[in-house]
């Protein structure tokens, strides 16, 4: 879970301390050479342990920075896919693992206990980043990907309503308010960035039983077949292009910015500087364009993330195949 709550964080904690030290990994192996990242190989020399979370975009960040670092020339051991994100942190932190891509907004409301997102998503990192130095842990250059809530509506709908922002979901909930019904999680009908916050602070006020709580798989083929208006979704999530859904601005940025950059322990950067030069430039490639294309290629066309983030690499000229 991206979004751990605090009520939940200190039993999650103690979990992920122990379960970190258990799991070893394995050597990443592909056969790439520098491309546009890695000239020089200045990581010659490294070994260097890579980490994500469970889910695909995880996955898929956490192999295309271990390809990364091993055109650079370091040894690569793979600790992608552990469970929760606390676990994964946790790594970072300890020194278990070196380096793995996370979320600003999850580090600043889970990690550092803070309740109030920061709207800039610059400033966002910039106030993670501080913070998080005293943990041992420097975050490098943020991308512009932002793996935050929204809601999403199907292509016919969007035509019917004309609504392209939650400011116009609203007014149309004003003047029509048969027409504005929400598939959710239930996580998010009852958290304060979720849908209570979310009407208060644009003003909107749905009756019950025009919201309906789902599973998040559920919610996006409901929302594709018009079953309800608007689904709850995440903004990177490879369904959403696949089902031809439309994500509606969040014009008045009451979502909080989840925007990924690579977390590194600060004993190995220093060691190892030029990680942030190798990982710079492909950060930079990413966005929320990229990381639902991406995303597709496995939840949708039921590809490999590991073979799919080589794909990437490979075809925007990051690293070549040896």
């Amino acid at each position: 879970m991206r979004r751990l709550t605090g009520a939940l964080l200190a039993g999650a904690l103690l979990a992920a301390a122990s379960a970190c030290g258990l799991t070893s990994g394995s050597p990443m192996v592909d056969d790439v050479e520098p491309g546009s990242v890695g000239r020089g190989r200045p990581l010659e020399g490294a070994k260097l342990t890579v980490t994500s979370k469970e889910f695909t975009e995880q996955l898929i960040l956490g192999a295309i920075m271990g390809i990364a670092f091993q055109a650079a020339g370091a040894e690569v051991v793979d600790r992608t896919g552990i469970q929760g994100s606390v676990g994964s942190r946790e790594a970072v932190v300890r020194g278990e693992a070196d380096a793995g891509y996370e979320y600003t907004g999850t580090a600043w409301i889970t990690y550092q206990g803070n309740s109030k997102p920061i709207p800039d998503p610059r400033q966002q990192w910039a106030a993670v980043r501080e913070a998080d130095l005293r943990n041992g842990v420097t975050w490098l250059e943020p991308s512009k990907l932002n793996n935050t809530y929204a809601l999403a509506v199907n292509r016919a709908n969007h035509e019917k309503y004309g609504t392209d922002t939650l400011s116009d979901v609203t007014a149309l909930a004003a003047s029509d308010p048969g027409a504005v019904t929400l598939c959710v999680e239930g996580e998010f009908a009852n958290r304060a960035d979720g849908l209570p916050g979310l009407e208060e602070a644009y003003g909107m006020n749905l009756p019950a039983r025009n919201v309906t709580q789902m599973d998040t798989g559920i919610i996006y083929t409901q929302a594709a077949k018009g079953a309800c208006t608007y689904g709850e979704v995440f903004t990177t999530d490879g369904r959403i292009k696949s089902m031809g859904l439309v994500v509606m601005e969040d014009d008045r940025q009451f979502f909080p910015n989840y925007n990924a950059a690579p977390t590194v322990n600060t004993a190995t950067l220093k060691e190892w500087p030029a990680i942030a030069d190798v990982l710079a430039p492909v950060t930079a490639k990413l966005d929320n364009g990229v990381a639902r294309t991406l995303n597709a290629k496995v939840d949708v066309d039921g590809e490999d993330p590991h073979q799919v983030a080589l794909d990437w690499m490979v075809d925007e000229g990051l690293v070549k195949e040896g």
